[in-house]
């Protein structure tokens, strides 16, 4: 998402029907705010009236997202990162996160293409090591590693 971003903004998919998001009044004002912004990371929104927020277009790269889910913890994202981050270190917060919510979760099965496709985008990602809140997003194993599990050794 970064390089996307810096390469001039991220793809977006139109959703087929908009998805209405209801917020407290004040944290959707926070995002309509940053309606630009967001939409530079592919995230395309506009007021509903009160709370409500209408989210027209998501991240093409995130696939099919919880619309509701992200716009409440890119909310909490917003409030903490408040007014004093430059615009470029707030986009590269809210990128992170998005692209957080976005990341294959633990249990869903890919196909040998798709994990063949991830590890290729992992080799030409720095720091892929890890993931936006510093954990390991995957461990080496030696073959002694594994013969040991087996009892092998």
């Amino acid at each position: 998402m970064k390089a996307m971003l810096a390469g001039g903004g991220v793809r977006r998919q139109a959703l087929l029907i908009p998805e209405v998001v209801e917020l407290d009044p004040s944290e959707a004002e926070a995002l309509l705010a940053r309606a630009e912004e967001l939409a530079d990371l592919g995230l395309v929104i506009e007021p509903f009236g009160g709370g409500a927020i209408l989210v027209r277009e998501t991240p093409a790269l995130l696939g099919h997202i919880d619309a509701a889910g992200m716009l409440k913890d890119l909310a909490d994202d917003v409030a903490e990162l408040g007014e004093a981050h430059a615009l470029k270190e707030r986009l590269e917060e809210v990128c992170s996160s998005m692209a957080c919510r976005g990341s294959v979760r633990a249990g869903r099965r890919l196909t040998a293409d798709e994990m063949n496709a991830l590890l290729r985008q992992m080799e030409a990602t720095p720091f892929s090591g890890q993931c936006n809140h510093g954990r390991p997003t995957y461990v080496e194993l030696k073959l002694a590693d594994i013969e040991k599990l087996f009892g092998r050794r």
